[in-house]
This record gives C-alpha cells, sequence and structure tokens, in this order.
C-alpha cells in the first residue's frame, strides 16, 4: 500500500499466540523476522486494519486480546485498545507510528502470502534466538511479552 503521509503512517502489529508459540513471518521487503501487521488504509479504523491483515498475511481470522470500554453510543465506537504503541524510523524521511495488538487465533490455516513474505512459522521462545538473519531485541521483547501474558 502508498503511504498515506510522506513523513509519518500509521500501522499495526498482530502479535498472533497459541499455544505458547508465536507466529512470524520473514518479510520480503524488510528482509527482517517481524510479526503480522502493515499500515491502516483510509477506510479502517485500528482494530478492523488488524483483523484485516491477520487475514490477508496469514489466512488466520483472529481474536485481539484488549479491553473495550464500555462506552459505545450513537456516533461513538469503542475500540480495543492496543496493548502497546512504538514509533519507528522506516527510512530517512519516514517513520511508522505502530499500533501493537496481541491476538489468538479463532479459525483458518496459516498460510504463507508469497508476494510479502518468505517464511511465516509459528516459533516458542526458544525458537527465535535461532533465526535466520537473527529477530531484533526490540521484536523478541514483544514476542516474550504476548506468550507471557497470554499463556498465563
Amino acid at each position: 500500500m502508498a503511504h498515506l503521509h510522506e513523513k509519518i503512517d500509521f500501522t499495526v502489529a498482530i502479535f498472533i499466540v497459541h499455544e505458547r508459540k508465536i507466529l512470524v513471518i520473514h518479510h520480503r521487503k524488510l528482509g527482517k523476522w517481524l510479526p503480522i501487521g502493515g499500515h491502516i488504509e483510509l477506510d479502517e479504523d485500528p482494530e478492523i486494519a488488524a483483523l484485516r491483515e491477520a487475514k490477508e498475511e496469514s489466512g488466520l481470522d483472529v481474536e485481539l486480546i484488549g479491553e473495550r470500554p464500555p462506552t459505545t453510543e450513537p456516533g461513538t465506537r469503542a475500540l480495543i485498545a492496543p496493548r502497546f504503541l512504538d514509533i519507528h524510523r522506516i527510512n530517512e524521511t519516514h517513520e511508522h507510528i505502530g499500533m501493537i495488538y496481541w491476538a489468538r487465533p479463532k479459525s483458518g490455516t496459516v498460510q504463507l502470502a508469497t508476494e510479502e513474505h518468505h517464511d511465516i512459522r509459528w516459533c516458542r521462545l526458544e525458537d527465535l534466538e535461532k533465526l535466520s538473519p537473527p529477530m531484533t531485541d526490540a521484536v523478541k521483547w514483544y514476542c516474550r511479552k504476548a506468550i507471557e501474558e497470554i499463556a498465563a
């Protein structure tokens, strides 16, 4: 998808956990191991974007984990809050504000999105240390935290 703004975009990252394993992808363009995720499109809220990206990039329908305040009323829809937020540099002139969600699979079968990824796999915590190229410490931290909190 094209950038919505030349300097900054809003994105979602979905850390999907099942049986103490986390789903990660080897991103074709970036050459990194990452969670499922992508840009929030103009006609989407973050929750819809997270569900869409999970389905497009993994074949899974997921349940987002988080709190939805009881404040929905006409003209207002409460959203599940991301577990974390970050901002990360993509290149010298562009950044992403990332909304980081935890999720569980509801249905579907994991499928590789070959246009976007080299690989997709479920990893236990110890598997994260064996990935090549190595996963960044920041992404490993989120993986560990998601597994720890969802498995609890």
